[in-house]
């Protein structure tokens, strides 16, 4: 299951277990009953320097939650400067597609 583009917002909450929507209580309760999960964000570097970002991509990686980002997945942008039409999707579809199916 992939969650893209993330928003600040969608990370926090499920990092903190708040699936008060379907959109993360899918993922949410999936990454427990052994459903592969990846999620890719998409925020800029001020939203990222919050504190609650980096326990949230650590408590979804010790769930067993794909977290994309650096070389193989996003960067944030800089405040003002986000471009929607520029997310990777290829290297979240990639990402996906070796999961779905790992070479050998």
């Amino acid at each position: 299951m992939l969650v893209a583009p993330m928003s600040c917002t969608t990370l926090n909450k499920w990092g903190a277990g708040i699936s008060a929507t379907l959109a993360i209580g899918l993922p949410s309760e999936a990454v427990h009953r052994g459903v592969p999960d990846l999620a890719m964000p998409y925020f800029n570097q001020a939203q990222g320097a919050q504190p609650a970002v980096a326990r949230s991509i650590a408590d979804l990686r010790a769930q067993g939650v794909v977290y994309l980002d650096g070389p193989g997945g996003y960067n944030a942008h800089p405040p003002k400067n986000g471009d929607p039409q520029a997310f990777p999707w290829h290297l979240a579809l990639d990402a996906v597609g070796a999961i779905v199916s790992p070479s050998s």
